[in-house]
């Protein structure tokens, strides 16, 4: 495929400033309209080209790319990963067509469909006297995978699926919020027989519980009916582990707190690990009290 030329397309030098750009975008973009040359049969291409032009040159990440590799500016990160994979090299580490080189250089170099790079790929990476190119790996994918907090209280299989294929894995006990895993070889092929790139998995846990996690502690708020708490007694709580019976000394305030050594949350692959469960009371006062309960608060109000 020839080079094609943006800057010249739009008329712009290639020091112009993104106001020049812009202003000769709109220029030509209403002097070319299709619209506007119902009778020219080139206007939809040269207005695609202009458009396509535009695109490029106004957004610094993609002309920064074009002004270094030309119309191969949209494999820039994979010859990035292969440069550096490559190390120095037959070129000592340097990019032989950086200082405005390359647009000298890039002018019959074939396209994708040629075989998945372009002409200049392969003479950077391939056949370099050996007979044989030069694999390297492909790129990484990323992912997010939501799950609730009670699915990854135990260790459990989950599959999903990335690029149509169904992938199975394993989700260990303790995952948290945000956190990240790595699936070797799970991203995108690799180029020339290279290694395949890796599958990076972002957790996203939603909390589908009545308890606040912090880190591998867990937090619940209990209320306690105020006679218990004057008198004590016995409660029985639910933890993510089952229920669990909880003697209520006499006089227990409201705000107490207690801890439960070893009924929090599993430590992420330290099997049999866990946090510690921690208990707040809240005291309930009684309400649609009966006469009698009525007189019963009277009396032990006049004992004070």
């Amino acid at each position: 495929m020839d080079y094609i030329d943006y800057y010249k397309i739009l008329g712009v030098a290639k020091n112009a400033t993104a106001d020049e750009i812009k202003k000769a975008y709109r220029k030509l973009a209403r002097q070319h309209h299709p619209d506007l040359n119902a009778d020219n049969p080139e206007a939809d291409k040269l207005f695609q080209q202009i458009n396509e032009a535009n695109e490029v040159l106004s957004d610094p990440e993609k002309r920064k790319k074009y002004d270094q590799y030309g119309n191969d500016w949209k494999h820039a990160d994979q010859f990035e990963n292969a440069r550096k994979q490559q190390g120095a090299g037959s070129y000592g580490g340097r990019n032989p067509f950086e200082n405005g080189s390359f647009s000298e250089a890039h002018h019959n170099y074939g396209t994708e469909e040629d075989g998945g790079f372009s002409d200049f790929f392969a003479s950077m990476f391939g056949n370099r006297g050996s007979g044989r190119q030069t694999r390297f790996k492909g790129q990484d994918l990323r992912a997010s995978l939501q799950v609730n907090l009670s699915e990854v209280y135990k260790t459990h299989q989950r599959v999903f699926m990335i690029n149509g294929k169904n992938i199975r894995i394993t989700l260990a006990a303790g995952i948290e919020n945000g956190q990240e895993i790595k699936l070797s070889g799970y991203g995108a092929p690799g180029v020339n027989g290279g290694p395949n790139g890796d599958l990076y998995i972002t957790f996203e846990v939603k909390n589908d519980t009545s308890f606040t996690r912090k880190g591998n502690d867990l937090y619940k708020n209990v209320p306690l009916d105020l006679y218990k708490a004057i008198l004590g007694g016995e409660e029985v709580i639910d933890t993510l582990s089952g229920k669990v019976k909880l003697k209520i000394n006499p006089e227990t305030q409201n705000g107490t707190k207690v801890r439960i050594k070893g009924k929090g949350f599993p430590v992420y692959k330290m099997e049999d690990t866990f946090g510690d469960l921690y208990i707040t009371y809240e005291i309930q006062i009684p309400t649609n009290l009966s006469e009698k309960e009525r007189e019963l608060f009277k009396e032990l109000s006049k004992e004070k």
